[in-house]
């Protein structure tokens, strides 16, 4: 399976996209004001002991206090020991370095763990462990077993007494020089870290972890990715120069992309972000999938729409059921869906036809990145699976609730749009030579755009050495807008 990354920065947001046999599978999205905190490393204040939940919410210094459970502090217990008492590990008042294993979603505040951890290239160092752990997704026993011995013997040889390490997807296959450099990498980081956990006051970050591209860089090369394209020269430079210094071995795999043509525009990205929004997803025999959000869980219902079988109805029905299974596990990436997940198939009389199904999307869910359970069919044809859930979801990203609909549906929020309309600036930009632009829009997205998006505009306006101008369209709803070339 080939594979293709397009890493689209702009200096609002980073988007990045994996491509599958040209299909869009995964997407991810960091805006410059808003990143991601999972793997952040902070110096907490206890703010909050709460014996009947067994947990303490703890001040790192966000607008929202952050919530760490007992058995994420109380680490050297067995799995069957009972966790200690949240009151006797820890107290109010007291500071506390802790680190960030789910961002805030909602009116939830940052999940926490006191059992740090740092990422390198094949490697992830556990200072309060001795453990030598490897990825799942290295099936070999031999391998496993190779990489487990290199590990402890360049630990040996290198002096590391206290720590220990896991190692990643991508350390299958390396030598003894990779690993002896990433581990007097991720020494020395640690020692600065060290540092800082001493001089830093409480609800300051100790460690924060690598912009978006970066992390293409550090954790997305993979041996089926044959390209990773980016639209900056700058951003481009800084990987180049970030892989140079890390990871030589992967370096031809980058190149800069110059074209006219947006990134994006490539395997038709931007389309593919508009139907991850919406509901419902068609399937190629006519039948279609239902995906509804919520706070507790997201369903999906399988619909056979227009597909009738040629022999007869359950085989029609099974048809569906499959193409269903290849679709949901694309859609469960693409939309990053996680937590609890209800699939409700079309009914299946046969059990083999039960069996198979199931099969199939255990080995469509093997592709992916996140962790998932699933059970089997039920009688009534539900699939309930859980997917861990580490940020927010496509549709949190980029949407907000409607007012307009006491919150039944959702819109784009108006700096959304306020990107889109620099994005179509700038695409005008390229096709046609103009003297400036009007912008037409709703009052929310103009009031955007002429307020916290002003210098960004500005910018644009140097960028393009043209001006741009704004009127306010009253009967635009917030995701309308019109780029009028003047």
């Amino acid at each position: 399976m080939s594979s293709e990354i397009l890493v689209n920065v702009t200096p609002m947001e980073t988007r990045v996209a994996l491509v599958e046999n040209g299909a869009v599978q995964e997407l991810y999205i960091e805006r410059s004001q808003t990143r991601g905190l999972v793997g952040n490393i902070y110096k907490g204040k206890v703010v909050r002991v709460l014996p009947g939940m067994q947990a303490a919410f703890v001040d790192i210094g966000l607008e929202r206090a952050a919530f760490i459970h007992a058995s994420d502090i109380d680490l050297n217990r067995t799995d069957n020991e009972p966790h200690k008492p949240i009151q006797t590990l820890v107290r109010e008042g007291q500071a506390l370095v802790v680190q960030v294993i789910k961002d805030p979603m909602g009116t939830k505040g940052a999940r926490l763990t006191t059992a740090l951890s740092v990422p390198s290239r094949y490697l992830v160092f556990m200072p309060d462990s001795d453990h030598i752990g490897i990825s799942q997704r290295i099936d070999s026993e031999e391998e496993r077993e190779r990489l487990r011995a290199l590990v402890a013997s360049v630990k040996e040889a290198e002096e590391i007494k206290k720590g220990g390490f896991i190692l990643r997807t991508a350390a299958e296959g390396v030598g003894e020089a990779e690993i002896q450099s990433d581990m007097n990498y991720l020494k020395r980081l640690f020692r600065v870290l060290e540092q800082r956990m001493k001089e830093n006051k409480p609800a300051t970050i100790i460690y924060e972890d690598l912009a978006l591209y970066l992390r293409v860089a550090r954790d997305m090369v993979k041996t089926d990715v044959e390209k990773i394209r980016i639209d900056s020269k700058e951003t481009f430079s800084k990987v180049h120069e970030f892989v140079t210094k890390y990871t030589p071995e992967v370096e031809s795999v980058f190149e800069y992309y110059p074209g006219e043509r947006p990134i994006f525009d490539l395997f038709s990205v931007e389309d593919e972000i508009s139907k991850a929004l919406g509901r419902k997803v068609e399937l190629k025999s006519g039948g279609y999938l239902i995906i509804d959000q919520t706070e507790a869980m997201t369903t999906i219902d399988v619909n056979t729409g227009a597909f009738v079988g040629h022999r007869n109805l359950e085989e029609t029905i099974y048809k569906t059921n499959l193409e269903a299974v290849t679709a949901i596990a694309r859609q469960l990436r693409l939309r990053n869906l996680g937590g609890i997940i209800i699939l409700d198939f079309i009914d299946m009389d046969d059990e083999e036809h039960k069996r198979q199904v199931h099969r199939m999307l255990e080995k469509h869910l093997e592709k992916d990145h996140a962790k998932s359970k699933v059970t089997s069919v039920s009688e009534l044809g539900l699939v309930e699976m859980t997917r861990k859930r580490t940020r927010e979801s496509l549709e949190h990203v980029l949407t907000e609730h409607c007012n307009v609909c006491a919150g039944r549906g959702r819109l784009k929020t108006a700096q959304t749009v306020c990107y889109e309309v620099f994005r179509e600036i700038l695409r005008e930009e390229r096709a046609y030579n103009t003297a400036q632009y009007l912008v037409l829009a709703s009052q929310q997205v103009i009031d955007t755009l002429l307020d916290e998006e002003s210098s960004n505009v500005a910018d644009l306006e140097e960028f393009i050495n043209k001006p741009i101008r704004f009127q306010v369209e009253p009967m635009y709803s917030q995701e309308q807008f019109d780029v009028i070339l003047q």
